[in-house]
């Protein structure tokens, strides 16, 4: 059965021309996206949206480089879309991702590490929400 999931292409990625790739890959990998949308995070908007990680040493650190440039939203849909989406992506740490996952490929470092996603059907639903209106889902 089709699931949705959030996927977020980072400013590190974005900024060095990489969203154009990882977009192809993400369809490759047969992923069909619902929605896309450029936009730039404002700090209260990375704050709320980091806000599980906001009692950790690195939550400033991320909500800054989330707000230092455009990112791209995603919205993809394909069977079990969150558990491929993760493998595809790789471990956060790139040095330890999967050789052809996307953060072994673009990823700089663990905190410049190219891409999101959601990690369950619960976090998907709220990411999708925060980002994308029902009417853009399309």
């Amino acid at each position: 059965m089709a699931q949705r999931t959030l996927a977020m292409i980072k400013p590190d990625a974005v900024s060095r021309g990489d969203a154009g790739k990882i977009l192809a890959r993400y369809e490759e990998e047969g992923f069909r996206v619902l929605a896309c949308k450029k936009t730039t995070l404002s700090r209260s908007e990375a704050e709320a949206f980091y806000g599980v990680h906001s009692e950790r040493p690195f939550f400033g650190d991320l909500c800054d480089f989330m707000t230092s440039g455009p990112i791209y939203a995603v919205a993809l849909e394909r069977d079990d879309a969150i558990t491929h989406l993760r493998e595809v992506m790789g471990a956060t740490n790139p040095a330890e991702a999967a050789e052809g996952t996307i953060r072994a490929l673009y990823a700089e470092n663990i905190e410049r590490n190219s891409v999101h996603g959601s990690d369950a059907p619960e976090t998907a639903a709220e990411e999708l929400a925060f980002h994308f209106s029902g009417r853009e889902l399309l």
